[in-house]
């Protein structure tokens, strides 16, 4: 299985390609460096593959690598920073 996560700023969203199929996404609205994550779908057919995980996994990578911060109001999002600290440096501290 080839997984491809890739960020479209057109749709504001980063999306996974398993197999060259949109398999889900996590959509953000963006605030100069920082992206807030509104919600993440992964499609029925690729649920409990681990799917959801490597797509926050590579929008948090790519976020990183711009010298971005993001604001996790997706629960699935939050939930797998709070799993995952090393990606916790990446949360904005809101005033």
């Amino acid at each position: 299985m080839s997984t491809l996560v890739e960020d479209n700023p057109a749709k504001h969203r980063f999306e996974i390609l398993v197999d060259d199929a949109l398999a889900g996404f996590t959509a953000y609205v963006t605030r100069g460096d920082l992206l807030v994550f509104t919600h993440t779908e992964v499609d029925p057919g690729f649920q409990g593959k681990g799917v959801g995980a490597t797509l926050i996994r590579g929008a948090l990578d790519a976020v990183r690598a711009r010298g971005g911060s993001v604001v996790p109001q997706c629960p699935f999002m939050a939930a797998f920073i709070d799993k995952h600290p090393e990606y916790a440096d990446l949360v904005a501290v809101q005033k």
